[in-house]
């Protein structure tokens, strides 16, 4: 079921099924020099759990992003509370395969996710945060009309807080 389209990609709920190809991305050391460690197999599993609990607790995770034109899923995208400095708030993530970076992937999926939280989702504000290193995520975060808030330590790192807001009307 698709639950966002955009012209190139749509984002659905991710399976258990997804795992195999999911662990393209993020048991891929490349892909995740950002987070503590590359996921194991099992992790991927743990994480595609993760996101289906959410979709019953807040009717919203992250979703596997499918390209179009071959009907194949690239990455995750999608909306996780998150704890950014001792508050729970809305973030956007996303974890795109490798062969498929710096074609507008995530910058599509992140939009149509930042567009979700404000139309259907009502979320006044939507957050993204990432270690300081992680330029080509804050470039994506930018991208979508996010401005840099603030900045907090997490897991003995700091993070970049970007956020935008809901404009009236």
């Amino acid at each position: 079921m698709k639950i966002i389209e955009t012209d190139r990609l749509y984002l659905r709920e991710l399976v258990l099924e997804d795992a195999l190809r999911l662990a393209s991305v993020l048991s891929d050391p490349e892909s995740m020099q950002y987070y503590p460690a590359p996921f194991t197999f099992w992790k991927v599993e743990s994480w595609i759990k993760w996101n289906i609990e959410n979709y019953e607790k807040y009717n919203h995770g992250l979703w596997a992003v499918i390209l179009k034109e071959q009907d194949i899923l690239i990455g995750d995208c999608g909306i996780t509370m998150q704890e950014i400095d001792g508050e729970i708030v809305p973030e956007i993530g996303f974890h795109i395969i490798k062969d498929y970076w710096n074609k507008g992937y995530a910058t599509e999926a992140a939009m149509a996710c930042q567009n979700y939280a404000f139309d259907v989702l009502q979320y006044p504000v939507v957050y993204s945060y990432t270690t300081v290193k992680n330029v080509p995520s804050q470039k994506v975060a930018e991208k979508i009309g996010m401005r840099k808030v603030k900045e907090f330590e997490k897991n003995g790192e700091k993070q970049v807080v970007q956020a935008a807001r809901l404009l009236p009307g």
